[in-house]
């Protein structure tokens, strides 16, 4: 047998190759930038990084000597007597067709957002890249996209048109659906009465909202001591846990409190400030005919303008002032009402009204009239 007719044996052994056609290949060498392919055919195949990914990869990291592929050929014949080869392509064939399988089936599906834009989150399935717009991220506005970057979402297609380079992610419509659950799943759990468990979502100058998991409830500023708040924003923060009580149910809104029952300074506010008992207390507001006097958070008291001082006052801010620490006693107590009335001037000694009269009658008298009717 000759040589020749033995080369020929040898060529027409191996399989023939097409461009476009799908081969299965044998790694026998990995580069940084390149890969070799043992593909059958007379010549190795040459796969390059361009041609294995979209993204920015080390091919060492990636695949390793004795891996099997399957790749497409993109030239039989480079000019060199190389087969060149693509992974990428073929990749994003089959997630082409996969995303509009997932498109038309509703399939959710899962991704790294490779790049977070002004108008939405970039994610790649396959090397197919699907858009999903900043409306259709989440079921609020989100200010910071750049936050999904790097991360696996969940989505489903709900725009498949390849030929404009049109592939639509929704999120939105998962978050909505996973809440809708969650809101049902929490309003079969919780009643009126309960004490649960919630996050801080936001804080407004009226109260803050909580959220307890499925569904969001209003902690008003009125409900979040049994003292005054003054501004709720000094008070919680948003990302906060607190526990809080469930006060009211009104179909999907949901009233909360922290105002316990067991903490309610009035419980034992008949003993502590029965008639006769003398009080510390506050300056906390003012009006013309009388100072609002905190005992302690949720028990104010009224000092009438009349009982700050045996002497005369025309109103109360001209002997008290917001915030000053006073002594008083306690003159009347009503608990259904809750009303509880103090004086200072009980604990103010008692004017001699004899040397008063006196030093009165004195100062009218006009001593010049006197002494000459002496005369």
């Amino acid at each position: 047998m000759s040589e020749l007719s033995f080369e020929q044996m040898l060529e027409d052994s191996l399989k023939t190759i097409r461009n476009g056609e799908v081969v299965e290949g044998t790694v026998i060498d990995v580069k940084e930038d390149e890969i070799i392919l043992n593909i059958g055919y007379k010549s190795d195949g040459i796969l390059t990084k361009s041609e294995y990914s979209n993204t920015p990869v080390d091919l060492t990291t990636c695949v390793s000597v004795g891996d099997t592929m399957e790749v497409k050929v993109l030239k039989v014949n480079d000019g060199e007597g190389q087969v060149l080869l693509t992974y990428k392509r073929l990749a994003a064939e089959r997630a082409s067709k996969r995303l509009k399988e997932a498109f038309e089936n509703g399939e959710v599906l899962t991704a790294k957002v490779t790049q977070a834009l002004d108008g939405g989150l970039s994610v790649v399935v396959d090397e197919s890249r699907v858009f999903i717009p900043a409306s259709l991220v989440s079921d609020t506005y989100e200010r910071n996209l750049a936050k999904y970057e790097g991360q696996e979402i969940s989505f489903i297609i709900t725009e498949f048109n390849p030929r404009r380079g049109r592939i639509i992610g929704n999120r939105k419509q998962l978050v909505m659906a996973e809440k809708a659950e969650m809101q049902k799943a929490l309003f079969e759990r919780i009643q009126v009465g309960d004490v649960v468990d919630g996050v801080v979502k936001n804080v407004t100058d009226f109260g803050a909202f909580v959220d307890l998991g499925g569904a969001d409830g209003l902690l008003h500023i009125s409900e979040m001591s049994w003292g005054r708040v003054e501004n709720p924003k000094k008070v919680f923060k948003v990302g906060q846990e607190i526990s809080v009580l469930i006060k009211d149910i009104n179909d999907t809104k949901i009233a909360l409190s922290l105002k316990f029952e067991d903490q309610n300074p009035w419980l034992d506010a008949a003993v502590k400030y029965a008639p006769g008992t003398i009080v510390d207390g506050r300056v906390a507001r003012m009006t013309d005919f009388g100072a609002f006097i905190e005992l302690e958070p949720g028990v104010d008291a009224l000092l009438h303008v009349s009982q700050i001082s045996r002497e005369h006052v025309e109103k109360p801010a001209d002997i008290l002032s917001i915030g000053q620490e006073i002594e008083a006693m306690v003159v009347d107590f009503n608990e259904e009402d809750r009303k509880i009335s103090l004086s200072m001037k009980s604990l103010q000694p008692q004017l001699d009204v004899q040397e008063e009269d006196y030093d009165e009658d004195v100062a009218d008298v006009d001593i010049d009239a006197v002494s000459a009717e002496e005369e």
